[in-house]
C-alpha cells in the first residue's frame, strides 16, 4: 500500500500542552485585569411606575454611550453587554419581582459583563444614559416603550440622520433558539418592498438589505454563543446605501431564508456528522474547489493531489491501478474524488481523517471475511449466565422478545439471543435468567435498562356540558249556551235574587255556572247542563294547568246564559347539565370510567326460554393516551352520555349521545371533541271549521299551541402529564 499524507506544522505541535495552558491563562488574567479597571457595575435597582418597570444600573464611571442590547422571545429576556466593565455587585443573581420583571443575572466574561433581565413574557423596552447610570424602561402594557430619565419624565429621542435622507430604516433585529437547537435571526423590515440579497461566503452568511438604513441602536455585534446554536455572532452595519449583516456560524450547519410580509427570518440548523460520508447535510459538496486537466495520468497521482488539497490521509490498496484522463474546473475536491472513484469502480471507508480506497469487490470481500471470523469466534466463546431483576415491567412481557412459546416454553427464531443462548422467566420473582455470550448479555442489559422504566401517567378530565332552552305557549277557548227554562216550556228553574246584572266574570266556566245557579242536579231540576258546543281548552304543560277567565252573559230573568272561558299557559325554562368524569392512566394504556343505570329486559333464546338481560344507560369515558416525544398527547377517546328515554311497548328507550375520535392535544391544553346542536319547533292548531277562520272572533272557536326546544351538547377534553417528581415546597 501507498500512504499519501499531508503534513502541516502547527504551533500546538511545537509547544508542550502544559506551557500552552499556562500562557493562555496568564493572557486571560492580564487582559481581564486591564479591562476590569476601566469601569464596573456597582448596583442594580428597580421601581414600578404604573404598568412600567424602571431598572437602573449604576456603574463606577460615566458611560459614553448605551451598551449593546437585544431581546430574546423564548425564553423572554433582555440582554445588555457592557464592554470593559467588571461585576462589582458582589452577586450573580438579584431578585426584582416587579411587574413582569422577575430577576437580573450579572455574568462577567473576560473584558465584558452581561446583564440579563428575566421576564415573564416578551415585552418592549427602551434605554437612556444619564451620567454613570443606565436607565432601562420595560413597557408592561405590551406597547412601544418610551425611555425616561431619573425623575420619571419621558426622554425625547434624537431623530436618526438616515431618516432625513428618506431611507427606510430596519425596525428590529431579534435572535431566538428553536426547539431543535437551530438559531433564528428575525429581522423586522419597514415594508415588504425591501430588496434582500442573501449569499454564503465560506463559513459566513451575508445578508444585504438594499437601499435601507440602520438605526444607531441596531448598529452592533451580537454575541449569541451562550444559546447553544451554530450561530456565534451577528454583526450589522451600514454599508453605503445598504445594510450589511454578517452571520458567523460554527461547525456543520445548513441555512434557509424565508420572508413573511415585513419579517425576514434566517434559520441556521445544525447537522449531525456521519463519519462514513465526505459530504454532510443537504448542501451538496462543500470542499475547496480545484481545477486540473490531465491526459493519461495515473489514478494514484490524482488521489495524491486530492489528498494534498483536502488535508486527509488517503490509503490506497495495491489493486488500485490504471490511468485516467480527466479535466475539471472549479469543482469541490470531494466531488472530484467521487468522480474518480466512480470512473474506476472504487469505493472507500472512512475512519476519522483516514480514508481507505480500494475496489468495491475487494472491500466487500474483506468485510465478509471479518463477519465470518466474528461468527466463528462467537461459536467458540464461552457462555455466561446473568440474572436481571425487573422493577416496573412484568417478566411475561419479554416472552415475545426472547422468542419463548407461552405454552411449551420452547424458543423460536424470533429472538435477540444467539443460537446458543437461552432464556428463562420466573413470574413469581419477576426475574429473567439469560445464558449467552458476553456481547449478547450486554445487548440484553441495554434492552432492560431502556424498557424497565416506570410508565408516565396521564390525567384526563372530560367536561360534558348539555345546555337546553325551551319555550311553550297554549291558548284555548270554551263556548256554551245554557237555558234554565224547563225543556217543555215553563218558568225559570233558578233566579239570581233581584240582581239587575247581566254580565258575570269569574275564574272558570264552572265558576260562572255556579255563581249564576246554572249547575244543579239533573234529577232535581230536569235541566240539561251539557251546554258547551265549543270545547277547546288550553292543554297543561309539564303538569301545570293553564290560567283561565270565565264570562257569562244572561238575560234579566236569569234563565238564558251565554258562557265563555278563555284559557292560556306559557312556560319558559333553561337548564344546564355538567358532567366531569376524570381518570388517570398510564401511557398507551386504555382506561374506562362509567356511571349510570343498567335497565333489565327479557330476551328469548332459541329454545323458547326467556332470560333477563341488562342494557346500560351510562355516562362513560374510554381513553387511550400516547405521549409524543415533543410533550404533546395523542388521545383515542370514546365518550358516551346515555340516558333513560320514554317507555315503549317493547320497554324503555335509550337516549344516546356518542363521540369517538382521535386528537392531538398539547400538555394541559383543552380541545372540543364534538358538539351536537338540536332545535325542535312545533306549532299546532285545533279549530272549528269555518268559524275558526273568522278574524279575531275565530279565536273563540280554536285552540293553539307553540313549543320551541333547543339543546346543545359540547364535550371538552383536557389531558395533563402527571409529573414524575413530587414537588417539595
Amino acid at each position: 500500500m501507498i500512504v499519501l499524507k499531508k503534513e502541516v506544522p502547527h504551533w500546538n505541535a511545537l509547544v508542550p500542552r502544559a506551557w500552552r495552558t499556562w500562557v493562555a491563562a496568564c493572557a486571560l488574567t492580564i487582559c481581564g485585569a486591564a479591562f476590569g479597571q476601566e469601569n464596573a457595575i456597582e448596583a442594580i435597582s428597580a421601581n414600578q411606575q404604573g404598568a412600567n418597570v424602571i431598572v437602573k444600573i449604576k456603574l463606577k464611571n460615566q458611560l459614553a454611550k448605551a451598551p449593546l442590547d437585544f431581546k430574546i422571545t423564548n425564553p423572554a429576556r433582555i440582554v445588555l453587554d457592557f464592554a470593559g466593565a467588571s461585576n462589582d455587585t458582589g452577586k450573580a443573581t438579584q431578585e426584582i419581582g416587579l411587574g413582569d420583571v422577575r430577576s437580573a443575572n450579572v455574568v462577567q466574561a473576560g473584558d465584558r459583563s452581561r446583564v440579563v433581565l428575566n421576564l415573564m413574557r416578551p415585552l418592549n423596552y427602551a434605554t437612556t444614559v444619564e451620567g454613570d447610570t443606565l436607565i432601562l424602561t420595560v413597557d408592561g402594557s405590551g406597547g412601544v416603550a418610551t425611555a425616561v430619565d431619573s425623575s420619571g419624565l419621558p426622554v425625547a429621542k434624537p431623530a436618526a440622520a438616515a431618516a432625513d435622507s428618506g431611507k427606510q430604516m430596519l425596525r428590529d433585529i431579534d435572535f431566538r433558539r428553536g426547539v431543535g437547537g437551530e438559531g433564528r435571526i428575525v429581522i423586522d423590515l419597514p415594508s415588504n418592498q425591501i430588496a434582500v440579497d442573501t449569499k454564503q461566503q465560506g463559513q459566513s452568511i451575508i445578508v444585504n438589505f438594499l437601499h435601507a438604513g440602520l438605526p444607531d441602536v441596531l448598529h452592533r455585534r451580537l454575541d449569541v454563543t451562550d444559546f447553544g446554536t451554530p450561530v456565534q455572532t451577528i454583526s450589522t452595519s451600514q454599508d453605503g446605501d445598504n445594510v450589511r449583516m454578517v452571520i458567523e456560524p460554527k461547525g456543520l450547519w445548513e441555512h434557509s431564508v424565508y420572508q413573511s410580509d415585513a419579517q425576514l427570518v434566517v434559520e441556521v440548523r445544525p447537522i449531525k456528522e456521519d463519519p462514513n460520508k465526505l459530504t454532510q447535510g443537504t448542501q451538496g459538496y462543500r470542499g475547496e474547489k480545484i481545477s486540473f486537466n490531465f491526459q493519461d495520468i495515473d489514478v494514484r497521482a490524482i488521489l495524491g493531489i486530492i489528498a494534498d488539497v483536502s488535508g486527509l490521509n488517503i490509503l490506497t490498496s495495491d489493486s488500485v491501478s490504471g490511468k485516467l484522463t480527466i479535466r475539471v474546473k472549479d469543482v469541490p475536491w470531494d466531488q472530484a474524488l467521487d468522480i474518480v472513484m466512480q470512473a474506476k469502480g472504487l469505493d472507500m471507508r472512512k475512519n476519522g481523517t483516514v480514508i481507505w480506497i480500494a475496489p468495491k469487490d475487494e472491500l466487500l470481500t474483506k468485510e465478509k471475511l471479518e463477519l465470518e471470523q466474528k461468527a466463528q469466534i462467537a461459536e467458540l466463546e464461552p457462555l455466561k449466565t446473568e440474572t436481571f431483576q425487573l422493577n416496573y415491567q412484568k417478566a411475561e412481557a419479554f416472552k415475545q422478545v426472547f422468542g419463548l412459546d407461552a405454552a411449551a416454553g420452547a424458543q423460536s427464531k424470533n429472538r435477540i439471543l444467539s443460537p446458543r443462548g437461552s432464556a428463562q422467566i420466573d413470574p413469581r420473582t419477576n426475574q429473567l435468567f439469560i445464558t449467552d455470550v458476553a456481547s449478547k448479555l450486554e445487548d440484553v442489559r441495554r434492552l432492560v435498562q431502556k424498557t424497565d422504566i416506570p410508565s408516565r401517567q396521564v390525567q384526563i378530565e372530560a367536561r360534558i356540558v348539555e345546555a337546553n332552552e325551551n319555550f311553550s305557549r297554549n291558548l284555548g277557548a270554551q263556548l256554551g249556551i245554557n237555558d234554565l227554562r224547563f225543556a217543555r216550556g215553563g218558568t225559570a228553574g233558578y233566579q239570581i235574587g233581584n240582581s239587575p246584572n247581566s254580565v258575570l266574570v269569574t275564574g272558570t266556566m264552572q265558576g260562572v255556572q255556579s255563581q249564576t245557579g246554572q249547575i244543579a242536579p239533573v234529577a232535581a231540576t230536569g235541566v240539561d247542563t251539557s251546554s258547551q258546543f265549543v270545547n277547546l281548552p288550553a292543554q297543561s304543560i309539564n303538569g301545570f294547568n293553564p290560567t283561565s277567565i270565565g264570562v257569562s252573559l244572561f238575560a234579566a230573568s236569569a234563565n238564558r246564559f251565554l258562557n265563555l272561558e278563555l284559557s292560556a299557559l306559557e312556560a319558559d325554562g333553561t337548564g344546564k347539565v355538567i358532567s366531569s368524569p376524570r381518570v388517570v392512566t398510564a401511557d398507551q394504556l386504555k382506561a374506562t370510567i362509567e356511571q349510570g343505570t343498567e335497565i333489565p329486559y327479557l330476551s328469548a333464546s332459541s329454545s323458547g326460554a326467556t332470560n333477563v338481560s341488562f342494557i346500560k344507560a351510562n355516562l362513560s369515558l374510554q381513553v387511550t393516551p400516547q405521549i409524543t416525544p415533543d410533550g404533546n398527547i395523542i388521545l383515542d377517546v370514546e365518550v358516551n352520555n346515555d340516558s333513560v328515554g320514554i317507555a315503549t311497548a317493547a320497554g324503555l328507550a335509550i337516549n344516546t349521545k356518542h363521540v369517538k375520535t382521535q386528537v392531538l392535544v398539547e400538555n394541559g391544553g383543552t380541545v372540543v371533541l364534538g358538539g351536537i346542536y338540536t332545535q325542535d319547533t312545533e306549532n299546532a292548531t285545533t279549530k272549528t271549521p269555518f268559524l275558526g277562520d273568522i278574524p279575531i272572533l275565530g279565536n273563540l272557536f280554536k285552540t293553539s299551541s307553540k313549543s320551541d326546544t333547543r339543546t346543545e351538547l359540547l364535550v371538552f377534553i383536557t389531558p395533563k402529564v402527571v409529573s414524575d417528581k413530587i414537588s417539595t415546597r
